[in-house]
């Protein structure tokens, strides 16, 4: 028999957490690190021809030990003209989640199509106003192995000692048992507008659905559920500080997934050299309120953010610093998020329009 720590209670907290967090899909802090995860009408609206994104995210290691919750991500983008100033969108995404004792994981692969109509603005200044739509389809599969938690009926508090302990070789109780997973296909969609407004200024807004066909999503077999669909609203822009080198990035995005809703909003601090080889500076504090212990939404989180641009690549790292439910037994840490993006700028003669993220 093996004995338990006192922080029992805490651990269970954490394992009824994980099972709420399968509901729902995998988000970034950095919304521009994973535009693909965002809206598939994002696919290729880019100020190059082609994007490649890396996101590396962890949360709550602090207090699941070096269990905790782990997202991985990485994406590619091509920009291709469509002519009279339009362009075509082509990405694919690959991400993978890994949760809890259990070794719950979830994998999926994308390929999305994004069409980019220009209807106003002036090529030769630089300014344009778009209408973008995209899609994705792909795969995902879900699996577990149960052998590595337990169940009530392996819990026990010794009468005398009062001291809890498990015994994992007991049955579970439960009608399933071993490891499982399933693989389904899964289809998105999603509108936008985007615009260059002039120097340092630009806006962007959109909306998307995913997981249209609600997808049975169970890796035991026989059994189903299915995967609720997320609806997300986004928008941001650039507003120039003054005439110098800095502007604000604000930025909101709402997420609603089943019984599960988020909202992320906050802003980008960005300073330029405004040199020909742009190098840029960002920091920025961000909102993230959920209604992670039912009802209304809730701060839960206040992320802290940098970045450094340079012509072609830029390295962001971002931190949760917990304020709700879990903020008393994680102690307020959070988890880090860590991203990549590689812009190759663009070598056909069309003036790329395209405001910053």
């Amino acid at each position: 028999m093996k004995r338990v720590f006192p922080q029992i209670i805490i651990f269970c907290l954490a394992l009824a957490t994980s099972f709420w967090t399968q509901a729902q899909d995998a988000r970034y802090a950095q919304m521009a690190a994973a535009p693909q995860l965002m809206n598939p009408a994002m696919t290729g609206v880019m100020s190059g021809q082609l994007r490649i994104t890396a996101n590396y995210r962890e949360l709550y290691t602090s207090l699941l030990s070096t269990e905790g919750y782990r997202s991985v991500g990485a994406g590619a983008e091509f920009r291709l003209p469509a002519g009279n100033g339009n362009y075509f969108g082509l990405g694919l995404q690959l991400q993978r989640d890994e949760m809890g004792s259990s070794d719950f994981v979830r994998t999926q692969g994308l390929v999305g199509l994004s069409y980019q109509q220009q209807v106003g603005g002036s090529r030769r200044r630089g300014t344009g106003h778009f209408l973008v739509g995209g899609g994705q389809v792909g795969f995902g599969q879900r699996g577990f192995d149960l052998n590595k938690v337990w169940f009530s009926q392996q819990y026990f508090v010794d009468p005398l000692t009062r001291e809890a302990y498990l015994d994992q070789t007991l049955p579970t109780g439960e009608p399933i048992a071993g490891s499982g997973s399933n693989l389904y296909l899964d289809v998105n969609a999603g509108i936008g507008w985007f615009a260059n407004l002039g120097d340092r200024t630009g806006a962007y807004f959109g909306g998307a659905v995913y997981h249209l066909t609600t997808p049975n999503v169970s890796p035991v077999q026989g059994n189903e559920d299915r995967l609720d669909r997320r609806y997300v609203i986004h928008g941001g822009g650039e507003l120039p500080l003054g005439r110098g080198d800095m502007s604000l990035l604000p930025a909101a995005r709402v997420m609603l997934q089943g019984p599960s809703q988020e909202i992320l909003f906050g802003t980008n601090l960005r300073y330029t050299e405004r040199a020909w080889r742009e190098v840029a500076l960002r920091v920025g504090l961000w909102g993230q309120m959920s209604n992670q212990t039912g009802g209304s939404p809730g701060l839960n989180a206040l992320i802290v953010s940098a970045a450094l641009e340079t012509e072609r690549l830029q390295f962001g790292v971002s931190y949760d610093i917990s304020a709700g439910a879990l903020n008393t037994v994680s102690d307020g840490r959070g988890g880090w998020e860590l991203s990549v993006i590689y812009v190759q700028p663009a070598s056909y003669r069309e003036r790329v329009i395209c405001p910053t993220f």
